[in-house]
């Protein structure tokens, strides 16, 4: 599966979910699939997108809260792993978008490209419910079912020809924070 056909539907089933998008190409895609004041998109701060959302979803215990990151962004930061784990909120889910390469960056391998598992090393942080998908169809069923976690969703490398988000980093973050603030329907 491609990343821009993940992020459709995660942009389709997750309409009453708060999204935080990781940098570069994920934020260009899903926003051209999926468009709303509900989603963050990050413009920076690779890494960051499953601490941003982690603490969201603190401050916002009445809403859902999904980080989308790439591999190679949350290998830069897996600390943040043993910080869900930990915490074990119930609104809170982290999509690992994994193609094994650094995308947004001349696709580089990363390095768990050849032999490693970053379901493995959730479960290790001790997240209670870890998830890998690599169709369409188990993508939406774990959307479907899951309430809190990981789901790592094996994707192709490659980027799409998606325009740059419209919105300038202030717009972004006054939309999102109105998002945030709104009563839950």
């Amino acid at each position: 599966m491609k990343r821009i056909d993940a992020l459709e539907i995660i942009a389709s089933k997750c309409r009453d979910a708060l999204i935080v998008c990781n940098i570069g190409f994920p934020c260009r895609e899903l926003c051209s699939v999926g468009d709303r004041p509900e989603t963050f998109y990050m413009l920076g701060s690779m890494g960051m997108s499953s601490s941003i959302g982690l603490g969201v979803a603190v401050a916002a215990p009445h809403k859902k809260v999904i980080s989308i990151d790439g591999d190679g962004a949350i290998l830069m930061n897996l600390g943040s792993l043993a910080t869900i784990g930990s915490l074990n909120l119930d609104n809170y889910v982290l999509i690992i978008l994994d193609n094994g390469a650094y995308g947004s960056t001349g696709s580089q391998p990363t390095s768990l490209s050849r032999n490693g598992s970053l379901s493995k090393i959730a479960i290790g942080a001790g997240i209670s419910y870890v998830l890998e998908v690599q169709e369409k169809e188990e993508l939406s069923a774990a959307l479907d079912n899951i309430k809190k976690g990981v789901i790592v969703v094996k994707i192709e490398t490659g980027n799409s020809k998606a325009p740059l988000v419209p919105y300038s980093p202030e717009e972004i973050k006054k939309n999102f924070m109105a998002a945030v603030s709104r009563p839950v329907q």
